[in-house]
């Protein structure tokens, strides 16, 4: 778990340091992984001076940098509703690991592929080519081929290198596509829902500088006298205005009318689908995506519940629904828009099932094959002595792997 830290932190050979206090949980954990990184380019430079001024930790160096640069910053709300930060800090990341796995010598680069290949299987359909070839190469890195001895890691050849480095870059690049997918949903959610809302805004404002544009009120006989309801108001017609017509009748009903009603109509509503929210809150696991859909989700139905108690109340008072054109209490009015409210479901169903397809398709497991034994233990014998011996004879803990340092 990231967490915001503050204090000193150590400069990196890029010269830059962490700011002081980072608070977005994605920037720490990005942070950090940037951190690790830059501890194990320094571990190769370490064991092969040659590597000190080499084109591909030149890149390294360059690729975290930029990562750092994107991560540590202060950018405008726009870059962030659409995602361009955290895809530049995803992609140097992975761009910088990729680059240190061809810099890794073989030995490390074997002890790393259950964890590349875990991400490989992760990201990528079980028929991809490149998923296909890394499997065979861990299966024959790691022994299991018809209980033959693993091979020796230091056999494992640049082009088998670049079969490794080709897969775990297809597994991030489609990483960022699913996220992509997610953000691109997200936002479709976050732009219908702040419409919804300046919505019915603007239907309480009406109703409460106009309420006899839209009176929502009905108009039954209750014991020979016809009486007008409101949501907040009742009030029986004299007699002599049942007599005079119509028009007199209409006048009753914007009298009655008040300034609150659609407000109050409206405010039920929103209770309602708040209800609804909180009782679908049971189907929606936790995510550790960025965007946070879930939230947007629920959020939605907020102004979508009063939306629909007001259209619902509308078709009744319109007399759309057969034997409902006429509700007795003011009572009965509220419980109406209640009902509406809570219906608003009807409609979003189908929205929560698509937010779920597209959160299940984020990281999804594929592992139709049977799991690869620990290829780890391919590095034993002379290539673990070998690794043990090499440099200040310890391996650092950044290990370029599959798990992404996603936004909380």
């Amino acid at each position: 778990m990231c967490a915001a830290v503050e204090g000193n932190q150590p400069e990196y050979s890029h010269g830059l340091r962490p700011p002081a206090i980072v608070t977005p949980a994605w920037r720490e954990c990005s942070l950090t992984r940037i951190a690790e990184l830059e501890s194990l380019l320094q571990w190769l430079r370490q064991r092969d001076p040659a590597q000190l001024d080499h084109p591909l930790a030149t890149a390294a160096e360059s690729h975290l940098r930029a990562a750092w640069l994107a991560a540590g910053g202060r950018h405008r709300w726009r870059a962030r509703i659409t995602g361009s930060v955290t895809e530049s800090v995803r992609s140097n990341i992975d761009a910088a690991e990729a680059t240190l796995l061809r810099m890794a010598p073989t030995d490390y680069l074997v002890g790393q592929l259950p964890s590349l290949l875990n991400g490989v299987r992760r990201h990528l359909p079980p028929t991809d080519p490149r998923r296909l070839q890394f499997e065979s190469l861990a299966r024959r890195l790691g022994g299991r081929l018809e209980g033959q001895p693993a091979d020796n890691p230091s056999e494992l050849s640049e082009e088998e290198r670049g079969t490794i480095i080709s897969a775990v870059r297809a597994s991030t690049s489609e990483a960022l596509r699913e996220q992509r997918r997610v953000r691109s949903f997200r936002n479709v959610l976050a732009v219908t829902a702040v419409a919804m809302t300046l919505i019915a805004i603007g239907i309480a404002l009406l109703g409460f500088f106009s309420p006899r544009t839209i009176p929502m009120c009905f108009q039954p006989e209750i014991d020979g006298k016809t009486v007008v309801v409101c949501p907040t108001d009742q009030r029986v017609v004299p007699k002599s205005e049942q007599e005079a017509g119509a028009a007199n009748v209409n006048d009753v009903v914007e009298k009655t009318a008040g300034r609150q009603d659609l407000f109050v109509i409206e405010v039920i509503g929103l209770a309602a689908a708040a209800v609804a929210a909180a009782t679908a809150l049971r189907n929606i696991r936790g995510s550790s995506e960025p965007y946070g859909l879930p939230v947007v989700l629920a959020l939605l139905k907020l102004p979508l519940g009063a939306m629909t108690a007001f259209l619902g109340l509308l078709l009744m008072r319109g007399q759309f629904v057969p034997g409902l054109s006429n509700l007795d209490t003011s009572a009965q009015i509220l419980a109406w828009a209640l009902v509406f409210g809570y219906g608003q479901e009807l409609f979003t169903w189908m929205v929560d099932r698509q937010a779920h397809t597209v959160l299940n398709a984020v990281g999804r497991e594929n592992q139709e094959e049977p799991p690869v034994a620990p290829v780890a233990d391919a590095a034993a014998g002379p290539g673990r002595r070998k690794r043990e011996s090499a440099a200040d004879g310890r391996v650092p803990t950044a290990a370029p792997s599959s798990r992404r340092s996603a936004p909380q």
